[in-house]
This record gives structure tokens, sequence and C-alpha cells, in this order.
């Protein structure tokens, strides 16, 4: 029977990849202060990689994991201070071990030089003598009382369970691991193995005994048996009131039955505790999750379909009718709830883009010599897993953008009569069936006089316009758009802001900032919580129905002649509330056959996209309906205007509208040249 060893190499990385997560948030929270909890949280963590890696052979990533272990075992035990300059070098470790880890996968390992210089730096840092006198503050070392164990002989029964080798453990690694605690001598209960007809070769059927004599505590005989204690039953007791042993046949060395390929077996790193053998939670392929969802988007069609036909068949009466209507409730009630449950599956706490913020924070502010206090709220609202992967990025846009350029240096907030520390803000909620994220700092808020000037000059708009100071504020986010005055390694090349929107929107999303100068600053982003299903409104132009994003829908409404205006250019706006906005007319833009040309006898539908308002004009509104997003990329080239496509109840494809691309696309055959010096 061959093993594949690929299967626990996976698992060990990610909760590899776990623990890293747990180590760098403990780490980070240290700042705050000492907390005993929190640093036997992270010398866990790190235990967990070491022996795991260990078991792997990854002797490089064991072997540094060790130093770190050891200096981290100070901190816990109290015989080293906890300080700004220790917690920044376990920070440093923890990025370096995370490159050795993430190196495993792609088969490439950081430079030697790094690795040695940073393993120097942890064990010269053990050389410095940081203990901690009885009221918490540096003392010397030699007025503390030396803690160590008394000589004590421990009883020891481990009961693994009979998933033991199938989850990659080796019992004889942990009585190698006790061996070098102290003197050992074990035991092997074989009671429980059946005849050799019915005895399955990867369940373990044995159990141990143990007599562990030394200098050693229950703490550390625990930690021995950290990767099987949650799966296992084991006891541990004192000689004298250990409980007397089972008569059994005395093995040594202990000699634990083999894994059937005869080969060791890997370790896995620390599981979550379980009361039982049978596991809460399983892992599944997100690409086996995505095969069922877009299964249960077809029966969505396939039931709107039935809807549609049961409709015509009641009407044309019969004494089958009403137990069809019933049936067709029934399967609509049963698929819209299987649909919302499978997406489920895909939803996870944004808590996980969260998470990288507190130590971006810190060691900006320690590069920009800032105070800031980030204050996360939210962090548990969910979002479909591929946009918590494309979100990522424009936050870290959006977070450095405000601590470079919104956030004042503690001098300058001095001086301007604010606390020395600022306010930094990423909060999450949903608002509408949608996923609306904010982050807010009380900071120089933007400069719009400085903003103006420099769109001017660029191009961007023209003097003879009257922008309101929203509409200000966003022209941040055009290409290329930048008002710092020299460039940094943080910002200044105005490639950051555009990227966000342009990341946003292909999400199907909005961004926006409200500024108040002086007073700060808040971006808002408004994203879908899925993009598997759409919220839209169907509208007929023509012969053809479209789907509108509910999320860019601001208002729909009748023309009303006196509010129109037209200017040089054919280009037609309307007054909606104080401003005129342009006036789309889709079948003109995406040349639909038929359709009314009069603007009376339509609708018009008000959107925004990119800060602004423009309005679409529709013959009419055939209502709101969910629907199954289908990508046009995979079969036909990328139209624009144009984000995808669905089937429609009666079997017609409706296309979904872009928004944003609808309003380039509009700019650009309206007013071309002036539209490619804008984009330039």
């Amino acid at each position: 029977m061959s093993m594949d060893l690929s299967e626990f190499l996976d698992v060990f990385l990610e909760e590899c990849f776990e623990g890293l997560e747990v180590m760098e948030s403990g780490l980070l929270n240290l700042d705050a202060g000492t907390d005993l909890e929190e640093i036997n949280t992270i010398f866990r963590a790190a235990h967990s990689i070491k022996g795991g890696s260990a078991a792997f052979g990854f002797e490089h990533i064991s072997g540094f994991t060790h130093v770190m272990e050891t200096l981290l075992d100070e901190l816990r035990n109290g015989s080293r201070q906890v300080d700004k300059e220790t917690v920044d070098l376990l920070l440093a470790s923890v990025d370096l071990l995370k490159e050795m880890v993430e190196g495993l996968a792609d088969d490439q390992a950081p430079k030697e030089q790094r690795v040695a210089e940073l393993q120097t730096a942890l064990e010269n840092a053990l050389k410095t003598d940081s203990p901690v006198t009885g009221d918490g503050t540096a003392g010397d070392q030699s007025s503390l009382p030396e803690e160590t164990p008394e000589v004590s002989t421990w009883q020891i029964r481990f009961a693994p369970g009979p998933d033991l080798y199938r989850e990659g453990d080796d019992p004889l690694r942990i009585f190698q691991a006790l061996a070098e605690l102290g003197e050992l001598s074990v035991t092997t209960d074989s009671g429980q193995l059946p005849s050799l007809d019915e005895m399955d070769p990867t369940t373990c059927y044995l159990q141990w005994e143990a007599t562990l004599k030394g200098k050693i505590s229950e703490e550390q005989i625990h930690e021995a048996f950290s990767w099987v204690e949650t799966s296992s039953h084991l006891e541990i007791h004192p000689l004298d009131s250990a409980p007397a042993p089972t008569p059994t046949a005395t093995v040594a060395p202990p000699d634990p039955a083999p894994s059937p390929t005869g080969e060791k077996k890997p370790v896995a790193a620390v599981r979550e505790t379980k009361t039982s053998r049978e596991s809460s939670s399983i892992r599944v392929s997100i690409e086996k999750v995505d095969l069922l969802i877009n299964l249960v988007g077809e029966l969505v069609i396939t039931q709107s379909m039935l809807n549609q036909v049961g409709a015509s068949l009641v009407q044309q009466g019969g004494p089958a009718s009403e137990a069809l209507l019933t049936g067709l409730a029934q399967l609509e009630r049963n698929t819209r709830e299987l649909q919302e449950n499978m997406l489920q599956i895909r939803m996870l706490p944004i808590s996980v883009a969260f998470n990288r913020f507190p130590r971006l924070v810190r060691d900006l502010c320690n590069k920009m010599g800032k105070k800031v206090d980030l204050v996360l709220t939210g962090e548990q609202t969910e979002v479909d897993k591929t946009v918590l992967e494309k979100i990522g990025d424009p936050l870290v846009h959006l977070v450095r953008n405000s601590l470079d350029h919104g956030l004042e240096t503690p001098e300058a907030r001095k001086a301007a009569g604010k606390p020395e520390q600022g306010r930094l803000e990423l909060s999450a909620q949903h608002e509408s069936g949608n996923i609306v994220i904010r982050i807010s700092d009380d900071g120089a808020g933007l400069n719009r006089k400085k903003i103006l000037e420099k769109a001017l000059e660029n191009g961007l708009v023209s003097d003879k316009e009257e922008l309101s100071g929203e509409r200000i504020d966003n022209l941040i986010f055009q290409p290329g758009f930048s008002t710092a005055d020299k460039v940094s390694d943080l910002s200044g090349r105005g490639v950051g802001m555009d990227v966000v929107k342009r990341n946003i929107n292909d999400l199907g999303g909005t961004v926006s900032i409200h500024s108040q100068e002086g007073q700060g600053s808040t971006v808002v982003i408004r994203l879908p919580l899925t993009l598997a299903i759409l919220d839209g409104q169907l509208a007929a132009v023509g012969e053809d129905t479209y789907i509108l994003p509910l999320i860019s829908i601001v208002e729909s409404l009748q023309i009303r002649q006196e509010n129109l205006q037209r200017l040089a250019g054919a280009t037609e706006l309307y007054r909606f509330r104080d401003e005129y906005i342009p006036i789309i007319r889709l079948n003109e833009l995406l040349g639909n056959a038929g359709g009314t040309d009069d603007l009376e006898q339509g609708l018009l539908v008000v959107v925004e996209a990119e800060g602004q308002h423009v309005g679409l004009f529709v013959d009419r509104l055939l209502g709101q309906q969910q629907v199954v997003i289908k990508s046009l990329e995979t079969n036909f080239q990328q139209l624009d205007g144009v984000s995808g496509a669905t089937i429609l109840g009666d079997g017609r494809v409706a296309l979904i509208l872009d928004i944003p691309g609808l309003i380039h696309l509009f700019h650009m055959k309206s007013n071309p040249p002036a539209a490619l010096a804008a984009a330039s």
C-alpha cells in the first residue's frame, strides 16, 4: 500500500500559515503590554511549526524556529522582559519564516546570508541578559531564584485514536522526545490487536504506558504529546498517585507499530480541539465548491423556465393546474434555499483581509515617525472568497495613502490642536444586500484647491466647469493623478488610486471619497456580497433586454421637457436635482434595433459610477430579478460596457451592463479627442 505524502505536506503548509498568522497577531498585541497567555499562544504556534517541519525533514525551518522558540520560552517563563526591540526581532523572524514556508511550495528559499544574519541576531539576543525582577522591571539575573523542577517520576498512559497513522503521526517520535527529557521506560499494550485476517494495516490498535524520571515538569510532557493530545486519551500522574499500571509486555526501546509502507510517518501540526474522532469540518477544494455553485445556478435558470411554462399551462386551465402551481412554488423555495446555502459556503469573514493591517500600520508608522491608533470593526462581516481575494490590494493602497497623505506627524497634529496620536478606522458591514467598507482617518483631509490645480494642469477638467466639492475630491481616482510633492516608496507616482478604482469596478462595486479639510477623510467602497449572482433591474431597449446592476441605480424617472438642455455637439443634458447629467441613449450606444427615440416616451435610469451621475435612456423597466452571472470572455471577446450575461426565465440571453464601462464608451464616442486626452 503506497502513501501519498503530498497530501500531508499540503495540510502541514496550511497549518504553518495559520500558525504564522497567530504568531504575528500575538506579537503585535504584545506592543500594548505583556500578556502571559498571548506569549503562550505564540510559543505553541512556533512549537507546532518546529515539530512539523522536523517531521518532514525541513531542518532549515526547524532549526531557525528552534532559536525563536528559545527566545519565546524566556519571555513566557519571565526571565526576559518584553520590549520593542525583542518584538521587532521576532516579527522580522516571522517574516523570514513565512518566506521559508512559501519556498517549500514553489521550491524557492530565502538567501542563506539573510537567514544566517537573522539567526545570528536571535542568538545574540539570547546571549544578552534581560532578566525581570519581581516588580516586572529588568534586574540582575543572579538575584532571581532558579526555577528548576525537582527530580520526579511520572507515570504516563497514552491511548491514541485509531487514525493515528492515517493522520501522519508517529508515536516513536513522541517517545524519542520524552527520552530527551529524562530516564524513560515504555511498555506496550497490544490487547486491542485483532486477528490477522481482520487487521487493517492503517489502523492503530496499540496503547502505551511509560515511566519517566528526571527534573521534568508536567507541561514539558504535554508538549511532547501536543501533536496528538486532542485526538487521543492521555493520562499523566506523579508516580506516587498514579493508578496501577495494566500488565503489559515490556518493550525497550519503544517500538510502535510501523506504518504500512515501513517508512517514518510525518507528524501533522497541532489540530483544532475536538471531543471525538469525528471531525466537525472537512477541507474541500474551491474548484469543487465552484462547480456545485455553477450547477445550482443552472438549476435556478431551469426552475425559472419551468415557472414560465407552468404559468402558461395554468392559463389554459385543467384539473392539474393548482397542483402544478403548488409544486412549482415548492421547487422555487427549495432552489432558492439551496442557492443561498451554497453561496454561504464561499463566504469568509473580512477579518481575513483586515488581519494584515495591524502589522502594516505598525511598520509604516515606525518608518514615517507617526503615531496612529488602528481600529477594526465589523471583522466578522462575511463576503465571497473571490471578492475577498481581490479587495486586499485596493485596501492596502487606501491604508498606505491615508497614512502617508492623510494622517499628520505628531508635531503637526499638536500644532493643529489635535492629539498626537491619529486614528485610522477600517469598518465593514452589510447594507441593502451589499458589503460596505469604510476607511476613515482624522487627518488633514484633502486639499481641494491643490487637487483642482493639478486637474486643470493635467487637462482632466475644464476651467469652465463648475465642480462640487465631492466631485473635486473624487478626481484623485483619475489615472496618473497625484498631488505628492516628491516621489517616495510609499506614494507619489500616481499609480495607486486609479488602480483602486479599476479593481473595485471590476468587482462590480463603486468607490468614493468624502473629505473635510483639517478634519479627515472617509473612503467608501460598496461591493456585491458575491460575484456568482447579481441583483439586477431588467430594462427593455428596442428588441433586447438588459440587466442593470441595482447597486449602481440611484433613481428612475420620467423625463420632463423643461429639464432638458442640449449643448453644441448634440450632447443632451438633464437637470437632476442640483446638477446637469448627460443622457446616454442605450439604443444608439449599443446599436439596438427598434425602440423609441422620443425622450418623453421612455424612462431615464439615473446611475452613479466613478463619482458622477449619468442618465440611461431605456424604453421601459421590466422588474427586478436576481440573476446568475455567466462570463462572456470564455467563448467571446470582451465587450465594452458589458460585464457578463445571464439566461432569463424564457430562455433568452440578456447582457449585464457594466456602468463604468458604459460611461467610458459614451465619452469615447461623443468626444474622442477629449476622452483620449483624459485617458492619457
